[in-house]
């Protein structure tokens, strides 16, 4: 049986510039840049990022940050000038981008390379 030391994500982007900005400075997470690409660390969990010249972002939410309040997190990051995505259908979203009622309570945004992102409301 195999034995595991760890496990970590990993995404590719278009520009690694933009986005040690964004994951450092607008989401304030702690990234450190090698020669492949950048060390994020999240909360519990480690994301590798690197570039990829034809980098085409995901149909799908690549990481998602539990929050304890939705409200404030969107808020937040607002703020911070991030646009949520809005959707109608079976995932709807209310004005500022939330979905509630259908699943759990999430909001979706974009990084800079297009890469689907949410914030996801955990209160326990």
């Amino acid at each position: 049986m195999l034995v595991f030391k760890n496990t970590f994500a990993s995404f590719s982007v278009n520009d690694l510039d933009k986005a040690n900005d964004f994951y450092a400075k607008i989401l304030g997470l702690p990234v450190t840049r090698t020669k492949e690409g950048l060390s994020v660390k999240a909360p519990n969990n480690d994301v590798f990022i690197y570039p990829k010249p034809n980098h085409q972002p995901a149909t799908y939410t690549v990481l998602n940050f539990q929050v304890h309040d939705i409200d404030i997190a969107v808020d937040n990051l607002s703020g911070q000038g991030i646009q949520f995505l809005h959707y109608d259908g079976e995932m709807s979203t209310d004005a500022r981008g939330i979905s509630r009622g259908n699943g759990p309570t999430i909001a979706w945004f974009t990084d800079p390379a297009g890469n689907i992102l949410s914030v996801i409301e955990n209160k326990s």
